[in-house]
């Protein structure tokens, strides 16, 4: 089983790993459904969607109609204004067939005049908070991808006290040194105000190039089951973190084993010879 911690200080004992949903976006409800199967083998209880992940909300649904009070739900917006974002979120709801979730984030919020327009008077963020106020959620939050994201999440944190953030982060992307030391400003900040950090990209290989997309994932994953192991054993070890599923139900099995045998983190030794082998990249410069 995969270890819990509390998830900020919402209250609830998250599981370290979270259910990434990107991956259902274009799978079959029975593909789906032996998705939920692991879940519940490893003891997964938060899973994380969006309405840009393709029928991941409506793959979702039916697990909500029948299983809604086993798992900390979240889903994201990504419309700027206050109407967009509402009337965005009240499809969510009816495809995910729930009256409520338990976060709701703003979708990839790196940019400054985005940031402008959504904190504006008629902006999304009045309806994130709107939503909360009604118990249509119990919190929100911001993600986001890209080199600049922790320094502009920490911005945003000080102009507004989200409950949670969500950002990139691998043992490779974190050799580059600029991002490395936004990465633990950020997470100190959050530390100290219990916002809970969510990871993505812990086994991201690289960029497809011109090989022959064989994964569901825009970027290549790892597949090597030793090396996952060794990727997700290496994030598990920042403490007080969590690290959001590959978008890809083939290496799922993969990275949620690797997630419930974790004890130590790897030394710097081991994760450059996985690099070495794998002929890993970075997705981000």
């Amino acid at each position: 089983m995969i270890a819990k911690m509390p998830f900020g200080k919402t209250g609830h004992q998250s599981t370290r790993t979270i259910f990434g949903s990107v991956s259902l976006g274009r799978v079959s409800q029975s593909e789906a459904d032996r998705a939920l199967d692991l879940l519940f083998e490893f003891g997964v209880n938060h899973i994380d969607t969006a309405p840009k992940y393709g029928e991941a909300e409506l793959r979702l649904g039916p697990w909500m109609k029948k299983y809604r009070d086993q798992f900390f739900l979240a889903t994201k917006t990504n419309e700027r204004t206050y109407q967009q974002a509402k009337e965005q979120f009240e499809k969510s709801l009816d495809r995910l067939q729930v009256d409520r979730v338990d976060l709701l984030q703003y979708h990839n919020l790196t940019d400054v005049v985005e940031r402008e327009i959504i904190m504006g008077p008629s902006g999304a963020l009045k309806f994130l908070v709107e939503a909360k106020d009604k118990g249509l959620t119990k919190f929100i939050g911001i993600t986001g991808h890209g080199l600049h994201t922790p320094r502009f999440h920490r911005q945003t944190l000080e102009r507004f006290a989200f409950d949670s953030v969500l950002l990139p982060c691998n043992y490779l992307l974190l050799q580059d040194r600029t991002y490395a030391d936004e990465f633990e400003k950020l997470v100190s900040y959050c530390r100290e105000r219990q916002i809970a950090v969510q990871t993505i990209k812990s086994i991201a290989r690289g960029y497809w190039g011109n090989k022959e997309w064989s994964r569901s994932t825009w970027y290549e994953p790892l597949t090597d089951e030793e090396a996952i192991v060794k990727c997700v054993h290496w994030v598990l070890g920042i403490p007080g973190i969590f690290l959001n599923t590959v978008g890809d139900l083939q290496e799922l099995p993969k990275v949620l084993k690797a997630a419930a045998s974790f004890e130590r983190r790897p030394s710097d030794e081991e994760m450059n010879k996985v690099i070495e082998d794998m002929q890993m990249e970075t997705l981000f410069t």
